[in-house]
C-alpha cells in the first residue's frame, strides 16, 4: 500500500512519524508525499493550543477528502486526550494513542484487509448494505501509561544533516497551562544503551548533527535517580567516535539548575545554545502556572551560559494573557525579554485547554488584549534576535551546511548557537562543517563567508 503522513507539533510527533515510516517500509509498503494519492493516512497530531487541535482536525477531513477510499489512521496527542472528539470525524478508521503506536502496520493490513474499497457499495450475499467501517479505537487510560515503549532503532530522517533521536516520554510537571502531561503520561526513559546504538548508526549514516529530543528532556533517567542522569548520556555520545556536533532540543528550568547547566558545558560537541522555556518573566505568574524557579534563578542559568560564551544561543517560550496576568506582570516579560538578550523567542497566545488547573482560574483575559501582547512579545524578540546577530558581525562561528536556496546561489546551515547562515554556494558542499565569518544581517539569518 501507499502511506502518507501528515505530522503537527513538536520534534517527538516528528520523530515518532519516522520510527512509523521506516516500520511501513520495513513491512514492503511504500511511503509516499502527503500530496500523492494515498491508501493509507495517518495524521500525528498536536494538542498543545486550541489551535493545534483545530489544525489536527482540518488535517483530518482534508486528507480523506483527497482520497474517500483510503484509511485514516490518527494518533499522537490530540488522539489520546480527545478520542471520542476524533471518532466523530467522517473519516476516521483508526485510532491510536501516544502509547501504542507500536504494531501500526498490522492493525493497518488488517483494516485494509476488512474494509478498503468494499464501501460504500459493498453487499453481502443477501443483497443487503454492510455495516459501515467501524472505527478502531487503540487507546490506554493515563494510569497505564506506565512504559517506554520502544519503536527500535531509526536509522535514517527526512532531512539530511540532522537526525532526532528520541530519549525520554512524559512529563510530571503539570504546569497549569500545560495538558501534555495527560496527553504523553508520567516519565518513561529509553535505555540508554539504545540511544548509543541509534546515534552509532546515525554518525555511520553520515548524520554531523544529533539532536536529543522529548517531551521534557531534562527529566531523562530522573524516575529511577541517579546524579543528573542527562549528562551521564550526553557524556556517553560525545565519546562517540566521528565529526559530528550535539544539540538539545530544549531543556526545562523546572528541572535543571545553574549549576547543573555548568557541568553540560563541560560536553565538547554540544552546541553552544539551549532553548529555555521562560512563560512568564512575573514571579507572580510563574507562581500561578506551577513553575518551579523565579525569573533570577532563570537569569542565573542564562548567566552561567554567558560567561561561558557571551554568543551563547538562548531561546524561549512565553505566553502572553494567562489568567490574572496584569501590564505589570506582561513589563516583567518584556524586560526579561532584553535582560537574556534571547536569539529567538516564540511568543505565545494563552489558550484554554479543557481539564487544566488554569481553564478554572478567575481573571481570564479577553482576546484582543492577549492578541495585542501577543504581537508586542513578538517585536520584542524580533528586536532581540537582531540585536544578537549585530553582536556576532565580524565574528567566526563554526557553520553545519544544510542545503542550496531555491534560487542556487546560497547555500545555508546554522551556526552552533543557532544562528541560520547564507553562504554564497561556489564550490561549497552540503552536510559539511565550514569556520565562518559573519559579515551582516540578513533577511533570515545573516551572511557569511568561510575562512
Amino acid at each position: 500500500m501507499k502511506i502518507a503522513f501528515h505530522t503537527l507539533g513538536c520534534k517527538v510527533n516528528q520523530y515518532e512519524t519516522e520510527a512509523m515510516a521506516e516500520e511501513f517500509r520495513a513491512a514492503g509498503h511504500t511511503v509516499v508525499s502527503e500530496e500523492d494519492k494515498a491508501d493509507v493516512y495517518v495524521v500525528n497530531t498536536c494538542t498543545v493550543t486550541n489551535l493545534a487541535s483545530r489544525k489536527s482536525r482540518q488535517f483530518i477531513r482534508r486528507q480523506k477528502a483527497q482520497a474517500p477510499e483510503c484509511i485514516v489512521v490518527v494518533t499522537g496527542c490530540y488522539a489520546q486526550t480527545d478520542p471520542e472528539k476524533v471518532a466523530a470525524i467522517e473519516g476516521v478508521n483508526i485510532i491510536c494513542g501516544t502509547n501504542e503506536r507500536n504494531g501500526l502496520v498490522e492493525r493497518v493490513e488488517n483494516y485494509a484487509g476488512n474494509y478498503l474499497k468494499k464501501e460504500p457499495e459493498h453487499e453481502s450475499a443477501d443483497g443487503a448494505a454492510h455495516e459501515p467501517a467501524p472505527v478502531e479505537k487503540h487507546i490506554l487510560p493515563y494510569e497505564a501509561l506506565d512504559e517506554y515503549v520502544s519503536s527500535g532503532i531509526i536509522t535514517g530522517a527526512s532531512e539530511r544533516t540532522r537526525a532526532y533521536i528520541k530519549i525520554q516520554e512524559g512529563c510530571n510537571r503539570f504546569c497549569s497551562y500545560c495538558i501534555i502531561p495527560y496527553a504523553r503520561g508520567p516519565v518513561r526513559s529509553r535505555d540508554m544503551t539504545e540511544i548509543i546504538e541509534e546515534a552509532e548508526e546515525l554518525i555511520r549514516g553520515g548524520y554531523r548533527e544529533i539532536v536529543l529530543t522529548g517531551i521534557n528532556t531534562a527529566l531523562y533517567g530522573t524516575e529511577t535517580g541517579g546524579d543528573f542522569p542527562l549528562k551521564s548520556l550526553l557524556e556517553r555520545i560525545n565519546a562517540i567516535e566521528g565529526d559530528f556536533r550535539i544539540r538539545l532540543s530544549s531543556l526545562e528550568p523546572t528541572v535543571v539548575n545553574a549549576e547543573q547547566v555548568k557541568l553540560l558545558l563541560r560536553i565538547e560537541k554540544l552546541c553552544h545554545h539551549l532553548h529555555l522555556s521562560i512563560q512568564s518573566g512575573s514571579d507572580r505568574i510563574l507562581k500561578a502556572m506551577n513553575r518551579s524557579y523565579s525569573r533570577e534563578d532563570y537569569l542565573d542559568i542564562v548567566r552561567v551560559l554567558k560567561e561561558a560564551d557571551p554568543d551563547y544561543g538562548i531561546s524561549t517560550d512565553i505566553i502572553a494573557g494567562f489568567p490574572g496576568e496584569t501590564e505589570d506582570d506582561f513589563a516583567e516579560s518584556l524586560d526579561i525579554i532584553e535582560k537574556a538578550g534571547f536569539c529567538r523567542v516564540h511568543a505565545f497566545n494563552y489558550s484554554v485547554r479543557p481539564g487544566t488547573r488554569a481553564e478554572k482560574m478567575e481573571g481570564h483575559i479577553a482576546s484582543e488584549i492577549r492578541k495585542e501582547r501577543t504581537e508586542r512579545l513578538s517585536r520584542a524578540g524580533d528586536a532581540a534576535a537582531e540585536k544578537f546577530c549585530r553582536a556576532l558581525t565580524g565574528k567566526t562561528r563554526r557553520v553545519l551546511t544544510e542545503e542550496l536556496t531555491s534560487d542556487g546561489k546560497c547555500i545555508t546551515g546554522y551556526t552552533d548557537n543557532y544562528v541560520k547562515v547564507f553562504l554564497p554556494a561556489g564550490g561549497l558542499d552540503t552536510n559539511t562543517f565550514y569556520d565562518v565569518e559573519l559579515t551582516g544581517i540578513t533577511d533570515g539569518g545573516m551572511s557569511g563567508e568561510v575562512k
